[in-house]
């Protein structure tokens, strides 16, 4: 029972952090999109695509979230976008004092879109919300498709789901459709993209969505 009751205060407390740090980014008119994923899935690639496909469109800012290193940062700052890395240091996933801190460091750069990139994980990440404006889980296509039925926390509280190396599809025994087909039995209204980082496949659909968002400022 004390677990739970110091779990619940952590939580509560994270939550109004989160709420802070909504009001920081809406008043930014930024729109904020939290990446979730296992490891090796393709986070920082999609990032370094979208990047790629947004020149004229929208600009970006990133948040990198890691255990260790700061080799993600390091790639995406070869972009020449305003970067920071959070280590966590052991830490499974990234909470919204940590965001907020890491903020300040870009909080004097002009961008449309902040994009977190949290640390590679499908469990605790999803209860924690840090203030973005939606939760975006990636499930790269080597994984199988039955991921979003063993997680389904962090599909439900996501507003969509990208499949990821899709371009690997002919040499696996994934299916695309069961993918989609068990993640919308856990979250029917959950947007879906396919997409290549290789092929660049469907990462234009993705920037357009995203463009669709961004707030005027």
């Amino acid at each position: 029972m004390s677990i739970i009751t110091v779990e619940k205060k952590v939580l509560e407390k994270n939550d109004l952090i989160a709420s802070e740090n909504k009001i920081m980014f809406s008043g930014k008119k930024l729109f904020v999109l939290n990446i979730l994923s296992s490891p090796g899935s393709g986070k920082t690639s999609l990032i370094e695509r979208t990047i790629l496909n947004s020149t004229g469109k929208f600009s970006v800012g990133v948040i990198e979230g890691d255990v260790q290193t700061e080799l993600d940062a390091e790639r995406i700052s070869k972009f020449n976008v305003p970067v920071v890395q959070i280590i966590t240091n052991g830490a499974c996933h990234l909470d919204a004092n940590l965001v907020r801190e890491a903020y300040r460091s870009l909080e004097n750069h002009n961008f449309d879109v902040l994009f977190i990139e949290n640390v590679g994980n499908l469990v605790c990440p999803a209860g924690y919300n840090l203030g973005e404006d939606f939760k975006i889980t990636v499930l790269s296509t080597t994984e199988g498709d039955d991921k979003p039925l063993k997680y389904p926390s962090v599909f439900r509280n996501s507003y969509a789901m990208i499949i990821n190396k899709i371009d690997l599809l002919p040499y696996l025994n994934s299916s695309i459709d069961t993918m989609i087909e068990n993640a919308k039995k856990i979250n029917p209204e959950l947007k879906i993209f396919p997409t290549s980082c290789i092929s660049d496949e469907g990462i234009n659909d993705w920037c357009n969505w995203i463009e669709s968002n961004i707030k005027p400022k």
